[in-house]
């Protein structure tokens, strides 16, 4: 078969198990998902040894140490997989769950019923438990997955696969609902952006900027997703000062490389004098460069920031920092450079914090809290296939319930329209 006719075979086998998977009930749904947690325990030799090969090749690719790092699997970062998967399987199932109902003075009783979209295309890259994490979730939502992986992680995806489908097979659901593409040829990719002939309903890509810039340019599909991650905290002249140092650190520097970690501290004129140096201290003793603009820097010693360090997403140990007059330029700085994802307000000011919260148009808004609260499992949500920042259909976190879409039943007796 040519490259071609393997996708849109995918395609078509995908689409057939999706209406499966959607007729079947929760406890099977269920089932499946707890099956596919055990076969990844009892696969775990084979997955860690494939895993092994695929790390090992990107260390002769000369890649760096952070790639590796989100690359590698260990046992306890895979039961922290399987793991992930049974607190899927705990959560509500969201197939049929009423939303809305009302009743009509015509007697015609109508529900709005959450149903399942049908099939997801997850396209990405180095992570290799994006590929559980993104089946289990469509399957909580009652869908069919196509999961294509980077080729540095292409023996591990696929070692997993087999897990899942396994699960999936015990509890007597199509193995084609969680399909990987058996290909690291790009034209795969495009071949997905393009939906294989109406058979992708969604397209979710996890990875860096240039995958997601291509995803988004090139996809005939919708698209959950995210371009960057330009995430600020505001420390409000409100604010109490040992929150805001604690809640700063942790949203920088506790992990740097994720979407919600801060990049932009954004601090008031009122309280920067007293407070921004303690904030400072800690960052730096955390390991973190602080580039600044000239109040800052005045301020506390630190790197000039440019025009350029407002609107970029470091992923690293760099934190760009300006000082703001009052709430109101805060937001405008936030409007103008940020990226829709995430950000806070450190403040005990209600009434600021009220208006931060309306005012600010961002995917996520927190009050008093750390930004890299912004994960789908921190939600509730039993995991994420990733955060979305767009105004339609889900946004934020993307875990099961917004893998679905809905539909109405409208229920009767007789009525007819004049």
């Amino acid at each position: 078969m040519t490259l071609e006719e393997i996708m849109h075979d995918i395609g078509r086998r995908a689409r057939h198990a999706a209406a499966l998977v959607r007729e079947a009930d929760a406890k099977t749904r269920t089932a499946a998902l707890s099956a596919m947690a055990e076969h990844l325990r009892v696969s775990a030799l084979y997955i860690l040894d494939e895993n092994a090969e695929d790390v090992a090749e990107a260390k002769a690719n000369g890649v760096g140490a952070a790639f590796v790092d989100r690359l590698a699997l260990n046992p306890q970062r895979l039961e922290a997989v399987a793991a992930g998967l049974d607190e899927i399987a705990a959560i509500p199932d969201p197939v049929g769950a009423e939303m809305a109902r009302w009743t009509r003075p015509n007697g015609l009783d109508i529900a709005r019923v959450r149903t399942p979209i049908g099939v997801i295309g997850v396209i990405f890259e180095s992570r290799p438990n994006v590929a559980a994490d993104a089946g289990a979730l469509a399957l909580r939502a009652g869908n069919a997955t196509i999961l294509r992986g980077g080729s540095d992680s292409a023996r591990t995806v696929t070692q997993i696969g087999i897990a899942l489908r396994a699960g999936l097979r015990e509890a007597g659901l199509p193995e084609d609902a969680i399909q990987i593409v058996p290909t690291s040829d790009r034209a795969a990719v495009g071949m997905m952006l393009k939906g294989l002939n109406g058979a992708i309903d969604v397209i979710v890509p996890r990875g860096g900027k240039s995958l997601v810039a291509r995803v988004q340019d090139e996809a005939r599909v919708p698209v959950f997703a995210h371009l960057e991650g330009i995430c600020h905290t505001y420390i409000h002249a409100g604010a109490d000062p040992a929150k805001a140092v604690a809640i700063t650190v942790n949203a920088k520097m506790r992990r740097v490389s994720v979407c919600g970690a801060t990049e932009t501290l954004l601090i008031d004129r009122a309280v920067a004098p007293s407070l921004l140096p303690k904030i400072a201290d800690a960052l730096r003793a955390a390991g973190c460069a602080l580039r600044g603009d000239e109040a800052a820097r005045a301020i506390t010693p630190m790197d000039a920031a440019a025009e350029e360090d407002w609107r970029t997403e470091y992923l690293d140990a760099v934190l760009s920092v300006r000082v703001v007059d009052g709430i109101d330029q805060a937001i405008d700085h936030i409007a103008r450079y940020g990226t829709s994802h995430t950000e806070a307000i450190i403040t005990e000011d209600l009434a600021a914090a009220e208006t931060f919260t309306k005012r600010v148009d961002s995917a996520i808004v927190l009050v008093n809290a750390s930004t890299q609260f912004a994960d789908g499992g921190e939600f509730g949500f039993g995991g994420e296939i990733g955060i979305a920042t767009g105004r339609l259909h889900a946004r934020g976190p993307v875990g099961a319930e917004q893998l679905t879409t809905f539909k109405y039943i409208v229920r009767g007796d007789g009525q007819i329209r004049p």
